[in-house]
């Protein structure tokens, strides 16, 4: 299956369980991408304690899962593009709602 997945917080433990999901379908063999939007965009790097979101997320790019950051979102914040989490668009997000057979929001 094709999954699709539009993460819009950099609330700990959210974030994680996103990332856990994403990482967690990619182990049963199916196709994910992740469109990062408002202050998602922000996970790169973000650690906590309990809930380690970066370690999620470098699992799941490991794993082959691609992920989509939204370019508006990064600019607003002042930051760029990065390997992990190319710059993206709008057509972009819809592109991976059309891909997608299913598509979760986080």
């Amino acid at each position: 299956m094709k999954i699709g997945i539009i993460l819009e917080t950099k609330e700990y433990e959210k974030a994680w369980n996103a990332f856990r999901f994403a990482v967690t379908a990619k182990s049963q063999g199916h196709e994910v991408k992740m469109f990062l939007m408002g202050e998602a965009v922000e996970c790169e790097g973000l650690t906590h304690e309990k809930f380690n979101v970066d370690q999620q997320l470098r699992k799941f790019v490991d794993a082959g899962g691609e992920i989509l950051a939204c370019g508006t979102c990064l600019k607003s914040r002042n930051l760029e593009s990065t390997e992990a989490c190319p710059i993206s668009n709008m057509i972009d997000c819809v592109k991976v709602v059309v891909w997608a057979d299913k598509t979760v929001t986080f």
